[in-house]
């Protein structure tokens, strides 16, 4: 009888261990190309912010960035991007979302939306459905564009949609990331001449990757992408419950 409960024992425990390595918490990215993967990180410099994620959570936590070059709020979903997703998420989860840069293009039409109207209601969808899931969705405005004016005046790009992004956060009580107010910042501390260092500026011949030269005031570099990951993960910090429990 001893050696049976010891065996039912260690049996329970086995189911304990393989049931909490099934449950540990993934974090997914959605969004565009600010956000996404690069094809070769190892010669290419442009990175995008939830590509640097990974170092600053313990061990165990899974960073699955689904974001994606080009997507809007519509075409992430109208793609069935938006539907793997769900597929996968569990309780405990989160879900980061970050759109806007693609939603302003009028035009294209399989990806532009109506602040007010269509990207309103895309993001109350990712909110309500994360929340279906028992996941936590967090809602981040767009970085902004190295847009300086030739007074050195940073000038905004996205009209409403950080607006809207921010009311539908208010009105649905989700964790919201200023990462507009915040990039902002960050490219002003770097100046006009300095923040290029933020983007993607090369002159013909001095990068491999770019020969004949690049200008790209909206992606960013490794500098800028872990300078944006690390304003992200240091606001989650404060306004996401439970988040200090998964960052080193």
């Amino acid at each position: 009888m001893n050696r049976l409960i010891k065996i039912n024992v260690v049996l329970l425990l086995l189911f304990v261990v393989a049931n909490g390595m099934a449950q540990q918490t993934t974090i997914y990215t959605i969004g565009d190309s600010t956000m996404s993967n690069k094809a070769n990180p190892e010669n290419n410099p442009e990175f995008g912010w939830g590509q640097v994620l990974q170092p600053y959570f313990k061990d165990g936590i899974v960073i699955d960035n689904r974001a994606v070059n080009g997507r809007s709020s519509k075409s992430f979903i109208d793609e069935g991007r938006w539907e793997s997703v769900l597929e996968t998420l569990k309780k405990g989860d989160y879900v980061l979302i970050q759109f806007g840069h693609n939603d302003q293009k009028n035009q294209s039409p399989e990806r532009y939306t109506n602040a007010h109207v269509g990207y309103r209601h895309n993001l109350i969808k990712y909110v309500e459905e994360t929340r279906s899931k028992g996941a936590i969705p967090i809602l981040l405005s767009s970085i902004v564009r190295r847009n300086f004016n030739e007074n050195g005046v940073l000038i905004d790009t996205h009209g409403d949609y950080p607006l809207v992004l921010r009311l539908v956060a208010l009105e649905y009580n989700v964790p919201f990331i200023d990462l507009q107010y915040l990039s902002e910042n960050l490219e002003k501390s770097y100046g006009v001449i300095g923040s290029k260092k933020l983007h993607l500026h090369f002159e013909p011949g001095e990068n491999p990757y770019y020969p004949e030269g690049k200008v790209d005031n909206t992606h960013l570099s490794f500098l800028g992408a872990t300078e944006i990951a690390k304003l992200a993960v240091n606001e989650m910090k404060i306004k996401v419950p439970n988040f200090l429990e998964i960052v080193k």
